[in-house]
C-alpha cells in the first residue's frame, strides 16, 4: 500500500465517536459478540457462497457478497434489488442468527436508533487490492432506518462524505470488530472503502469481511 493512502486517515479516537450528524463510529463494539458471531458466519457462508456479482453496466465487483435474512441485495444486469431468493442456488437467503440481530439492533440503540429490526445483512469480502466506489444506500422503502456496518478482519479505510457524489469524504481506519452506524440527517450520505492494503489477520487471515444490516421492507 502507498503511504498516501494512509493520508488523512482518522485511526484513533474515543470508543464512541460522533462522525456526522446521525453517523456514530463505535470502536471494538463487535469484540463482544465474537464467540458466537464467527461460527454463525462461517455457516451462512457454508449455506450460500461467496460469489462476484456483475453490476447492470456489466461490470464485475471486486468485492465478493453473500446475504442472509429473509431479504437478500443483489446486482446484475436487470438492475440492483432486493430479492428473498438467492439466485446462484435458488433457495432463500439462510436465515439471520440470532447473534446478528443482536449485535445490529444493539450497536443501532447504541447510537440512538433505538428498535432498529434489520431484514437483511449483506456480507461483503475484500480480499487485498478489492474496493468499494463511493455510493448510496437507497434501494430500501424506509430510509427512517439506519445502516449499521460491522468491520471483521483486516483493517480498512473507510471512506464517509455527504449528501453529494462531489462532496469531499472522511477517511477512518476500521479495525476488527469496529460498526459504524448511520442514519437520520446522514442516512444517504455517500460512502466506501479505500482499496484493502495486504496483511494476516488472526482469525479472517487475508482478507476483511463487512456486515451491512438494512431494514429493506
Amino acid at each position: 500500500m502507498t503511504a498516501d493512502l494512509f493520508e488523512g486517515v482518522l485511526d484513533v479516537g474515543p470508543a464512541r465517536q460522533k462522525i456526522a450528524d446521525g453517523a456514530t463510529l463505535l470502536r471494538g463494539f463487535a469484540k463482544a459478540f465474537e464467540h458466537d458471531l464467527m461460527p454463525a458466519l462461517h455457516a451462512i457462508i457454508a449455506q450460500a457462497p461467496f460469489r462476484h456479482m456483475h453490476t447492470p453496466g456489466g461490470h464485475q465487483m471486486s468485492v465478493a457478497m453473500t446475504n442472509c435474512g429473509s431479504l437478500g441485495w443483489v446486482t446484475d444486469r436487470s438492475g440492483y434489488r432486493y430479492d428473498a431468493i438467492d439466485p446462484e442456488i435458488g433457495k432463500p437467503w439462510p436465515a439471520m442468527p440470532a447473534v446478528f440481530l443482536l449485535l445490529a439492533r444493539e450497536a443501532a440503540a447504541r447510537a440512538g436508533f433505538a428498535g432498529f429490526a434489520p431484514d437483511a445483512c449483506l456480507i461483503n469480502r475484500y480480499e487485498p487490492g478489492a474496493r468499494m466506489s463511493l455510493h448510496q444506500d437507497r434501494d430500501e422503502r424506509d430510509f427512517d432506518q439506519p445502516i449499521v456496518s460491522v468491520s471483521l478482519g483486516l483493517s480498512a479505510v473507510f471512506l464517509f462524505g455527504g449528501p453529494k457524489r462531489a462532496d469531499k469524504p472522511q477517511r477512518y481506519r476500521l479495525q476488527h470488530g469496529d460498526v459504524v452506524v448511520w442514519g437520520g440527517p446522514s442516512r444517504l450520505f455517500f460512502h466506501g472503502v479505500a482499496p484493502l492494503a495486504d496483511g494476516e489477520h488472526a482469525l479472517l487471515g487475508r482478507q476483511r469481511i463487512n456486515l451491512t444490516f438494512r431494514r429493506a421492507r
